[in-house]
């Protein structure tokens, strides 16, 4: 469950803005199509979609709305009612349940972006697609798990991550928000530096959180 307060941004704008993250809008289209065809969450990683399969998503007035927080409800270990507030700038971790199959129970990102739109679509394998639907989704930048490296209550030390290089194709890409957990308190690992080799730009939107940084922490230790 999620709440979200809206401010209208045109999808050619936000593109314009972003022309060195490749393949927003194609990352975009394959987000919305896999949940429309109802696929479980997979990081959408929907090579088999068409361009053709992609350019069938419509966006209401061609525009996408740009929103500052979102709010994730869940119930805490006491059952209570809780609410983490999301917000690029200021509280942008997230935790996921990762897709079966996985060693790691959780996956983690951190939120870049919060939108919505209202889409429909013209694709005959989409039951109702000319009906016009609202969307929500954060855009949002990977964190991946260290190579052997162990982690628990055996070992006494806890889950490290880091954020996926920006070469790779997944490193970017979109999360529905009801896919959220809650947010994460994740602690940078002091020791082992920063480097700019994870995201090459010295300015960039994806450090929003301190947007004077020019380089990022190696890695994180996710606290729990």
């Amino acid at each position: 469950m999620y709440v979200l307060r809206p401010d209208v941004l045109y999808v050619t704008q936000l593109i314009g803005n972003l022309r060195y993250l490749k393949n927003f809008l194609p990352k975009l289209q394959d987000h919305l199509l896999g949940r429309l065809l109802k696929r479980e969450f997979d990081g959408d990683m929907h090579e088999e979609f068409t361009d053709s399969d992609r350019n069938s998503i419509r966006f209401l007035g061609g525009r996408i709305y740009s929103v500052q927080t979102c709010r994730i409800y869940y119930t805490s270990y006491d059952l209570q009612r809780q609410c983490d507030t999301i917000n690029p700038c200021s509280h942008p971790d997230v935790m996921l349940r990762s897709p079966e199959g996985n060693v790691e129970p959780f996956w983690y990102a951190r939120v870049i972006g919060i939108y919505h739109a209202n889409i429909w679509a013209e694709n005959p394998a989409i039951p109702g697609g000319r009906k016009t639907r609202h969307m929500d989704f954060l855009w949002v930048r990977w964190f991946g798990d260290e190579p052997d490296y162990r982690s628990g209550f055996r070992r006494a030390r806890l889950p490290k991550i880091g954020f996926v290089e920006s070469t790779d194709d997944f490193a970017f890409s979109f999360v529905d928000p009801a896919m959220v957990i809650r947010g994460c308190h994740l602690i940078p690992a002091f020791n082992l530096g920063r480097s700019t080799q994870l995201l090459p730009q010295s300015s960039s939107i994806a450090r929003r959180l301190n947007p004077a940084d020019v380089d990022d922490w190696l890695n994180f230790y996710v606290n729990m």
